[in-house]
């Protein structure tokens, strides 16, 4: 499945209920979008370079020897097909500390990323980022991965939060009782959402 379009509506996920993207490790459904969002250009990458399976290793290798020359969803998919040499995991996806993980982690951020049209420069980024944590919570802090994912959804549709935004979200997180996080924090965006309408997109 294709990621959202700019302006496009949020929808429920039919597996956890909340905001397509934004479910975790909980909900399959949500990482598979998540997931699909890095193999859907492997993909077309792959049918641009007439690469067959068998020659996906090779490919991925040189994708990250240069992520500098490629777009970061090149990038982090071709990550996904190596395996580190020192902790087995896929490569940058391994446990804290893994200095080969770390490294590599480090350097899909030289890797391309372009704005759609029509949205504030910088959503690109923003989502990169994210789906980053996404996939790597275990290295992240539980409140941040919640941000992270539950931000998700809004910035694929071409939202990005303002810095006062930002902590105010960030504020919640961290005031906010365990179990009503994810409720507060949807509201929270909702309105956010709700007064841009109104006031018109952030430049």
């Amino acid at each position: 499945m294709a990621r959202p379009a700019v302006g496009e509506a949020l929808r429920r996920c039919a597996a956890c209920g909340g905001y397509e993207y934004s479910g975790g490790l909980a909900c399959a459904a949500c990482r598979q979008l998540v997931d699909g969002i890095v193999e859907e250009e492997w993909r077309s990458f792959l049918h641009r370079w007439s690469v067959g399976k068998g020659q996906e290793a090779e490919l991925a290798e040189m994708v990250v020897d240069e992520p500098d020359r490629h777009d970061w969803r090149v990038v982090d998919a071709a990550l996904d097909r190596l395996a580190c040499a020192e902790c087995g995991d896929r490569l940058s996806r391994g446990p804290i500390g893994c200095p080969a993980c770390d490294l590599a982690h480090g350097f899909r951020y030289a890797a391309i990323e372009t704005d759609r049209p029509g949205v504030v420069p910088g959503n690109e980024h923003a989502i990169r980022v994210n789906v980053s944590v996404v996939r790597r919570p275990h290295v992240t802090s539980a409140n941040e991965v919640l941000a992270r994912r539950l931000l998700l959804p809004v910035l694929l549709v071409g939202y990005l939060p303002t810095i006062d935004e930002a902590q105010r979200i960030s504020a919640l997180i961290k005031r906010s009782p365990p179990a009503q996080k994810i409720l507060l924090l949807e509201e929270t965006i909702e309105g956010i959402k709700r007064q841009r309408a109104r006031n018109g997109p952030s430049t």
